[in-house]
């Protein structure tokens, strides 16, 4: 691993991982991380380029992330843990549980998609209409270059064939809002792809873990402790 990520952790026992969605911070589960820790071991994770963690030369991918980390649980001496990602932070949860499943007991995705088509068409053409204006201003804005980048994850990753969930064995909830930004029919195709899941829709939209708080932890200590 080219780089070292920043964690935040608190609480002990049964390790309990948060990754944060694009362009966002472990920062983002601040509603989450005090209410967890009375029970787990948290630790939420700056993913690469993102929060503090740098950006090393790696390519800025999901698959990368994912990759990155198996190498931060490896380093922090971490066999197993339950995983939590929210938006691209549920994406990098789903290609680790597909490429480290030894490394996944339960899995927590929370407004996830497979492909860019998963998300609301009006949510499509803001991405790719953002991403094509980042890319315009490449070569008179040298900050366009991370802007873009940023973007690019929405549009081209994580790409996963619906056949590549039933692959997935870890016990699974898929978690979103009523009015989320990923299509209703597209949570559920996850979620009747992988065997051993539950599907859950809160009142809000995309984050409802920050909006809705008290409502989202329960159902996510509910699917724990089960």
């Amino acid at each position: 691993m080219d780089i070292e990520l920043y964690f935040e952790e608190k609480g002990s026992g049964k390790p309990l991982i948060l990754l944060h969605g694009n362009n966002d911070s472990c920062g983002y589960f601040k509603g989450q991380i005090e209410a967890f820790s009375r029970e787990y071991r948290v630790i939420a994770v700056d993913t690469r380029g993102h929060g503090k963690s740098p950006r090393g030369k790696a390519p800025f991918t999901i698959r990368q992330f994912a990759d990155d980390l198996r190498d931060f649980m490896e380093l922090h001496n971490i066999d197993r843990a339950d995983i939590l990602g929210f938006s691209d932070g549920g994406n990098i949860a789903l290609v680790f549980a597909l490429n480290y499943p030894e490394k996944v007991d339960r899995l927590i995705l929370n407004g996830a998609n497979l492909w860019f088509d998963g998300l609301e068409a009006d949510v499509q053409k803001e991405i790719s209409d953002a991403y094509k204006a980042a890319c315009d201003r490449l070569e008179r804005d040298g900050s366009a270059a991370a802007e873009a980048e940023m973007l690019r994850i929405m549009i081209d990753d994580p790409n996963v064939p619906a056949t590549e969930l039933s692959k997935i064995s870890a016990r699974t909830l898929v978690i979103c809002g009523t009015h989320d930004m990923i299509k209703a029919e597209h949570s559920r195709l996850i979620a009747d792809g992988i065997a051993n899941s539950e599907l859950c829709f809160i009142e809000g939209d995309h984050f409802i873990a920050e909006a809705c708080p008290d409502e989202f932890n329960k159902a996510v200590l509910d699917f724990l402790s089960k």
